[in-house]
Formats: C-alpha cells, sequence, structure tokens
C-alpha cells in the first residue's frame, strides 16, 4: 500500500487537529545496561507546566524542563537514530508525537554516536539498547504509571530502521554483507566497515530477539535492508508505516527500502518521498549544526525539508494514533 506524503497531510491534518495541542515536557536520563556505559536517554511526553525555549544540542525546543507528565494510559513510541547520530536527531518529530499525547524515549546507541564509533558494526546491541530503554520507562521511570505497557511503537531512522525491524521479528543475515561489500565497494557499509573497529558478521541468528511489547513501527531509509532477504521479515506481522527518499545517496535503491518492502508479509505503508535524499529524515538543521556537518544538513535544489518535516510528522503521528489505540 503505497501513500503520498502530499494525499495523507489533509487527512492527518484532520486528525490531528481534533486533539488539543499541549505543552511538552523533556527530561534526559540515564539508563543503567549492565556492566557497560548508561544509555543517554531524551524523555518527551505532554505536561500542563508551561513550556519555554531551551538548547539541545545544536538545535532548540520549546519545552518544561524535568516536568510532571499530564494524562494517563500515554501511548509510548521508541526511537533508534542512524550510524553516527544521537538521541537528539529526530528531536522535531518527538515534539510532534508529544504534542498529540505520546510518551517518547529516544536513546543515543553507545558505541555508534556522532562522538564515538567503537560499536558501530556491532548490530546486536542497538535492539537491546531499545529493550532497556522499554524497561526503564515501564519499570523504573519514576513517571511509569502514566504509561500504556500495552501500546508501545517504534520509530528507527537508516540503522534505527534496521533496528525496528529486527524488534519486530526481523531475522538478518549478516554474512550478506561482505558479499554486498565486494559488489559495490563504494558503498556506505564499505566505508563504515574500514572505519569502525567491530565486526559486522558472525551474528548467531538466537542474537535477534524480538520484543513483542513493540506494536508497530515506523521505519525511515533502513539500513542493511538486504540481509532480510529469503525469509528474513517472515515474522514481522505489526503493522509497519515504511519511508523511501526517492534520490537517497546513502542507501540506494533496490537493497534498502526496496528490499524491505518485498520482504514484509504484510504489506508496509509506504511513503516514497521525491527528490528527498538519505538525511532529510533527521530533523531540519539549525544554522550551528549547518556549519558543523554541512554534509547532512544539504538537501537536492528544491526539496524543502522543513515542509516536508510539517507532513512527515503528521503521518507519524497518525500512524502510531491509529495503530496504537
Amino acid at each position: 500500500m503505497q501513500r503520498s506524503v502530499l494525499a495523507g497531510f489533509a487527512a492527518a491534518l484532520s486528525l490531528v487537529g481534533a486533539a488539543t495541542a499541549a505543552d511538552v515536557g523533556f527530561s534526559e536520563v540515564r539508563v543503567g545496561d549492565g556492566t557497560g556505559r548508561p544509555l543517554v536517554v531524551g524523555l518527551w511526553y505532554p505536561t500542563a507546566a508551561p513550556a519555554q525555549d531551551h538548547r539541545l544540542g545544536p538545535y532548540s525546543q520549546r519545552v518544561a524542563l524535568d516536568s510532571q507528565p499530564a494524562g494517563a494510559r500515554l501511548p509510548l513510541v521508541v526511537m533508534s537514530h542512524g550510524n553516527g547520530g544521537s538521541y537528539q536527531n529526530h528531536l522535531d518529530t518527538a515534539l510532534a508525537l508529544a504534542e498529540a499525547g505520546f510518551v517518547v524515549a529516544a536513546v543515543s546507541h553507545t558505541g555508534d554516536t556522532y562522538d564515538d564509533q567503537s560499536r558501530a558494526l556491532a548490530m546486536a546491541d542497538r535492539p537491546r539498547h531499545i529493550g532497556r530503554l522499554i524497561d526503564y520507562v515501564l519499570r523504573d521511570w519514576a513517571h511509569r504509571e502514566r504509561v500504556d505497557g500495552e501500546r508501545v511503537g517504534a520509530f528507527g531512522f537508516s540503522s534505527g530502521g534496521f533496528t525496528a525491524l529486527v524488534l519486530l521479528g526481523g531475522k538478518p543475515d549478516l554474512s550478506l554483507v561482505d558479499a554486498h561489500v565486494r559488489s559495490h565497494p563504494s558503498s556506505y557499509e564499505a566505508q563504515l566497515q574500514k572505519r569502525a573497529a567491530s565486526p559486522a558478521t558472525g551474528v548467531s541468528p538466537a542474537t535477534w530477539l524480538q520484543d513483542r511489547r513493540i506494536k508497530a513501527a515506523v521505519v525511515a531509509a533502513p539500513a542493511l535492508g538486504y540481509t532480510f532477504a529469503d525469509g528474513g521479515l517472515s515474522d514481522v506481522t505489526a503493522p509497519v508505516q515504511l519511508w523511501r527518499a526517492q534520490d537517497d545517496h546513502v542507501l540506494p535503491d533496490p537493497d534498502y527500502a526496496e528490499a524491505v518492502r518485498r520482504a514484509l508479509p504484510r504489506p508496509a505503508e509506504f511513503h516514497s518521498v521525491p527528490n528527498a535524499d538519505h538525511f532529510d529524515f533527521l530533523a531540519p538543521c539549525s544554522e550551528d549544526l549547518k556549519r558543523y556537518a554541512p554534509a547532512i544538513c544539504t538537501s537536492r535544489p528544491g526539496f524543502d525539508r522543513t515542509a516536508f518535516h510539517a507532513a512527515f510528522n503528521q503521518e507519524v503521528v497518525r500512524f502510531f494514533g491509529e495503530t496504537l489505540r
């Protein structure tokens, strides 16, 4: 099922417009991860406290810091960023979800952040991090009684999209990565293998554990889509909203989003975004970030990332509103 961004925009506006926009609370916390370093986590949620402008890394957001959440039985969306990112990368989508009544928890994946690539290819770390994040919100967070553990969704971009598919029951075959790199020596995986300190191969299928608490997922420009060939997504039955950038130069067709689309046993709600490139799924860049990281902030001529995100965020809110009822 394909749904264009513009076609779904009007419906999304009518759905979200019916809800009362709320101020958003925000907290940054550290979550224990066994013997490893604590996970750095951002939490957004509806609140009755007045919001003010605050800096968050290179971004600015209007939130009420460390305020009390408002509401009860709130659905939860957990977020997984792409390679070399941080929990801040999708803050505009997190804010949109929180304004619509969701709790959003986003993690910085230890060893695969902008300042630490020591475990960038240790893909099995990522689903475990998200599982620990859900545990924290539902069991340990001071406001856990506000959250409905039966309504949990996942959002993932790039390597985070791969992560979300694993959490839904996907079983990737990472032994396919080496063959892909040999066939595509200029691919992103090939470049990453040269920089990273950890291998991508040698992971047992038993490593990939489904988290049945997750009932739906938004997957944008998923990495390693081809590793789900030959039935790797046959156990994924939850609803998926799948996004592809039509001019993705990092993860080009047909080996990534299209490979996932073909492998899903249940047709995804599919969005293909004209003239979009890979990093257009990241939040619109601040002026500081444009100076610091122009590679992830530069869109193709004629593409308006800010306008796209207005539609994208509404579609994400609508999808989770429908699937996490």
